[in-house]
Formats: structure tokens, sequence, C-alpha cells
């Protein structure tokens, strides 16, 4: 099954703060599909993140083209716990280093580990597998890494995708 895999465009914040579930808005008229870089292609299914930064496009794509929109709690973006909505300089270096010293289990920040995003994700994977044609998830950054390094798609966790950017990959 192919799964297109659409980033949400920038939302309405600075960008040196860490954000993740903070539910953000996007910046004026971003909302609007036709401004995404490119239009998505045809596409069976659709589900989004429940953060308005995915929801409200997913809900414009899906009136456009005529496809009931899933509101799928797994694909919303990693919860960093109280490093939400701080400065990335704000947080203690020891916490940032604590996380990188163990990037898959650690939880300086008291929120989400990667391994616990991770297993969310591959569960909405499972179940997508067996939608008919092809998927479309609006969705995050982090949630794009966590498909990719499931599938050993693309450069896997290390794959970046710009806001408004889509990936398709073999689910």
């Amino acid at each position: 099954m192919e799964l297109i895999l659409l980033r949400h465009p920038a939302p309405a914040i600075d960008a040196d703060i860490c954000y993740g579930r903070a539910d953000l808005t996007l910046q004026p008229g971003l909302e609007d599909p036709r401004r995404l870089p490119e239009p998505p292609p045809p596409f069976a299914s659709l589900a989004t993140s429940p953060l308005r930064r995915c929801r409200r496009l997913a809900e414009r794509l899906g009136a456009e083209r005529g496809v009931a929109v899933t509101v799928d709690p797994r694909l919303a973006e990693m919860d960093f716990g109280r490093w939400e909505l701080r400065r990335w300089h704000e947080i203690a270096r020891s916490e940032v280093d604590a996380w990188a010293a163990d990037f898959e289990n650690a939880r300086p920040h008291g929120g989400e580990t990667v391994t616990e995003l991770r297993a969310r994700v591959a569960a909405a994977l499972a179940e997508a597998r067996d939608a008919p044609g092809p998927a479309l998830w609006v969705t995050h950054g982090g949630v794009v890494r966590a498909v990719c390094g499931l599938l050993g798609a693309h450069a896997g966790w290390e794959t970046r995708l710009g806001f408004g950017q889509m990936l398709t990959v073999s689910a």
C-alpha cells in the first residue's frame, strides 16, 4: 500500500521554540491546500493528527476531494512534556545531553520517549496497511521520521521533510 505523508505547513510560532503536542495554529493562510508546494496525489483514505496545525488542512483536503477524514491521536507529534513551548536555549543543557545519550528511551522532559512514539506510529501503520488504495496522513515531522525508520524508507529516522512537503512510502 502507498502511504503519502504530508507534514503540516509552518505553524504560527518562533522557530527556536520546542513544541510537539502544543496545539498550534498555522501561519495565516496556510490552511488552504492550494498553498501547499504541490497538490497531494489521489488518495482513497485520509487520516490526520488531532492537532489543529494538521487537522484544519486535512479537513479542507477531505472536503475538496470528497474523502472522509479520520482523526487519529496516534498521528500526533511527540509529547515534549515540560519542554513544550520553551525556547531551546532555555532548556538545561544537561537535560538535552541526557536525551541525546539515550535518544530512544530517555525522558528528561517528562513527556514521551522516542520508543513510545515509534510504538504508537507502528500501531497506526499496521492498521493502515489494511486500507484500500493510497492513504494520506497529515501529520508531523516526528511521525514522518518514525514511519521512515519503521519501514527502512528514505533516510530512516534521519528523514527530514519541510513544512507542507510530502513523501510517499510503501507500507
